[in-house]
């Protein structure tokens, strides 16, 4: 390319992802348009250069001295002087269990042997009740989060009641 010439897209490949680029002399000031090189490229987001990654890029933006200040999201953004240390020391102070309850024994042994005495597979019984083979398995073997639906449709599926866990009632410290 001579020096009193530059590039200047003139059209866009088939894809849109290419620019076709055309050698334009310049001309003077006095007699028209100043054009200068510009352009874009699919690959060049950010100012990376080739497989380059954010950090890098950042590190070598820092050491040319073009790194002003950092803007860095979702961190600890709102710098007031109230502190969450109240919650804090109520996470550390609180001993509850966050298990979640599963179905009781008596349940998962007496759905097996219902199921057993009528004559049914775990999948059979579970195209009864339009559910996962899984879910069946998970109620007996007392992996399941007990919910009343599925068991109401077990019951019917077996025509048999199965023993529910008892319900909680709030004690008076609570």
């Amino acid at each position: 390319m001579s020096s009193g010439s530059c590039l200047v897209p003139v059209g866009f490949g088939i894809a849109c992802d290419k620019v076709l680029w055309s050698t334009v002399s310049q001309m003077s000031f006095s007699q028209g348009q100043d054009w200068s090189v510009a352009g874009w490229d699919k690959g060049r987001s950010g100012g990376r250069i080739g497989n380059e990654s954010k950090e890098a890029a950042l590190n070598r933006a820092r050491r040319s001295g073009n790194v002003v200040t950092e803007l860095k999201h979702g961190g600890v953004a709102n710098k007031s002087a109230h502190v969450a240390t109240g919650n804090m020391r109520k996470l550390d102070e609180d001993t509850e269990n966050f298990k979640h309850e599963t179905v009781d024994r008596s349940l998962s042994q007496a759905l097996q042997k219902a199921r057993m005495d009528k004559g049914m597979t775990q999948k059979a019984l579970a195209t009864a009740i339009n559910e996962k083979p899984q879910v069946i398995g998970d109620y007996e073997s007392g992996r399941a989060i007990p919910n009343g639906q599925i068991i109401v449709k077990i019951e019917r599926a077996l025509g048999c009641r199965l023993p529910r866990a008892p319900k909680k009632r709030p004690t008076a410290s609570e």
